[in-house]
């Protein structure tokens, strides 16, 4: 669904400088597949520390510091919280209730929130 969304994605999921023809050779690719379930287990970590986020603050900042050098748009969270969203849903089915929907859409905010401390700002002017 990621790439359903956001087409202008695909390119910044290069490994060992390999572009992928199309989306779904980059979704199979073993590359990917780890960089998914990297993706989970900060989810897991975040679920994991959710009365106590602030400890995951100083990782969290750092991991958004990679994610700006590789190209990433702080823009680009929400789409990939919105894949997240759906995939639950599709997950989950009837369970996924308005109110599991906003607690995974706090806890996800909140994680995306301390990631963009990561990104450097530019001065004034630039």
């Amino acid at each position: 669904r990621l790439f359903d969304l956001d087409p202008d994605l695909l390119p910044l999921f290069q490994y060992n400088c390999k572009q992928f023809a199309s989306p779904q050779e980059c979704l199979s690719a073993p590359e990917f597949l780890d960089h998914i379930r990297k993706v989970m287990l900060v989810i897991d970590a975040a679920v994991s520390h959710l009365e106590n986020l602030s400890c995951l603050e100083e990782y969290l900042c750092n991991l958004g510091k990679k994610h700006q050098a590789v190209g990433v748009k702080v823009e680009s969270f929400s789409t990939v919280g919105e894949s997240l969203l759906y995939m639950l849903e599709k997950c989950l089915g009837a369970a996924f209730s308005p109110e599991v929907q906003e607690a995974w859409s706090k806890l996800y905010s909140a994680v995306v929130k301390a990631m963009q401390r990561g990104w450097e700002t530019l001065p004034e002017g630039d």
